[in-house]
């Protein structure tokens, strides 16, 4: 979708002030926005994560009497290589890969608890989702629900099914999003759309013509976000977050994409070539009227032919040297790109030898900390839109009034590092920075508030045995 087909678009919406009604009361508009949404790039980015390249739909051909034919007997080696999935696996576990920490003020470690029993070790699996799709695709999002046990749920919708609706084009306030997905209708597919606002959500269903009319097997259309003790409630935000690759919203896969294609290519072109060529043409000589695909297979059964002794008759041979050193040397050049552009570290680098310190290793993961810091950014913020949820939820069910503004969100990311230098830093700052921010950066700790409180609880049990006034050299005085 271009840039100016969405803004015409949104202009549409304001001239009929849906942004602020609870319905579309045009079913053109849904299919202009349904029509105008471009997923091709989010297919592409899925499909090469899961190993399915362009090579894969390589045909050979063959000219005929002056027609370009499909050739089903020629050597076709169609061989994938999964440098992306490689690379977005690297930038999630990298980021991602150790659950984040939030953190709250010692006065409201009961709100710090109550967000991590909420959201638990769902949310962790969910973001190492998030993570990978918005990788994949330039974007993902969340759906933030209450289930019917009036319980506090996150779900993610494919990006292909969400066109959201901003204030204005910088894409700050999101006013609306439309969800479109396949439904079955009496044996037929049939588009399904939930048109959400800050308030309600109204279900639209495609009709046989083409047109979206209100959805009648809905009781309630518009509908509330969710609903407590039978009252329907809205939460004043459309509940849907966006997780943004970057700032263009682009697939990983768009900055290489060129050079894995050019991989695959030629390492299936050189299984071709040793399957097919096997290094030797046969010349005919004064056979001008032989059939050659009786002459292959011949020479192929028998391994050997006749010659009349007709002048000039005869066969040669043509020995072929592939050139492999060529074709080695371009693939261990594509690879290297592969790596820079796509900001990932190249395992098999020998560079820094068997035992690097952390200044090395800060520099064999400079690329890829400077990738996954981009996707941090947007990721923080989404986060803090989703403690928001959450913050509203516990406030209404516990009565209370936590302010998510005071969360501290801290990403903990996973990479090789020297444990030796690490720990030594983390001593070294001691009355330097905070004992939270130290063990959250801790290489040996996984939870940082269960390694807080045992902290807490070895601290309370010195006092016992030692007071505070205890001096080492009273123990020999009493003796």
């Amino acid at each position: 979708m271009k840039e100016g087909d969405r803004l015409i678009t949104y202009q549409k919406l304001l001239e009929q002030k849906l942004i602020s009604e609870s319905n579309i009361n045009d079913s053109s508009i849904i299919k202009d926005l349904i029509d105008s949404h471009d997923t091709m790039k989010m297919v592409e980015g899925q499909r090469y994560y899961e190993n399915e390249n362009d090579i894969l739909k390589r045909k050979q051909y063959y000219y005929k009497d002056g027609r370009k034919l499909e050739d089903d007997t020629k050597a076709n080696h169609k061989i994938p290589h999964n440098w992306h999935k490689l690379l977005v696996d690297q930038k999630v576990s990298y980021l991602v890969g150790k659950p984040i920490v939030f953190q709250c003020d010692k006065k409201d470690k009961d709100y710090e608890e109550r967000l991590n029993l909420i959201l638990g070790e769902e949310w962790d699996d969910r973001l190492t989702e998030l993570a990978k799709n918005s990788s994949n695709k330039g974007t993902e999002w969340l759906h933030i629900y209450i289930n019917s046990e009036g319980k506090f749920k996150f779900i993610i919708i494919p990006a292909e099914e969400v066109i959201p609706i901003y204030d204005t084009s910088l894409q700050e306030n999101l006013e609306a999003v439309l969800r479109y997905y396949l439904v079955e209708v009496n044996g037929k597919d049939r588009i399904r759309v939930e048109w959400w606002t800050r308030d309600t959500v109204t279900f639209y269903i495609e009709e046989e013509n083409g047109v979206f009319v209100l959805d009648d097997t809905e009781l309630k259309n518009p509908d509330s976000h969710f609903y407590y003790n039978n009252v329907g409630y809205g939460w004043g935000k459309v509940p849907f977050i966006e997780f943004p690759n970057n700032e263009e919203r682009n697939s990983d896969l768009k900055y290489y994409k060129e050079l894995i294609d050019n991989y695959d290519l030629n390492v299936s072109d050189l299984a071709n070539n040793l399957s097919e060529v096997q290094e030797i043409i046969t010349i005919l000589k004064g056979y001008e009227d032989t059939d050659l695909s009786q002459f292959s297979e011949n020479l192929r059964h028998y391994k050997t032919i006749k010659v009349s002794g007709e002048p000039g008759s005869g066969v040669d041979k043509l020995e072929l040297n592939i050139p492999i050193d060529a074709k080695k040397e371009m693939l261990d050049r594509l690879e290297e790109n592969i790596f820079l552009f796509g900001q990932g570290v190249n395992v098999k680098t020998d560079r820094f030898g068997n035992s690097p310190s952390g200044v090395a290793l800060k520099f064999l993961y400079a690329l890829l900390n400077m990738k996954a810091s981009v996707m941090e950014r947007k990721f923080r913020k989404a986060v803090k839109r989703l403690l928001w949820f959450t913050t509203e939820y516990i406030n209404i069910i516990d009565k209370k009034d936590y302010n998510s503004t005071t969360v501290q969100v801290t990403f903990r990311r996973t990479m090789i590092t020297n444990d030796l230098e690490d720990v030594q830093i983390a001593a070294q700052s001691k009355g330097v920075i905070s004992d939270e921010t130290i063990v959250a950066n801790h290489p040996w700790v996984e939870d940082v508030s269960e390694e807080l409180d045992r902290l807490e609880k070895q601290r309370e049990k010195d006092l016992q045995v030692y007071p505070p006034n205890f001096k080492s050299g009273d123990v020999d005085n009493e003796e």
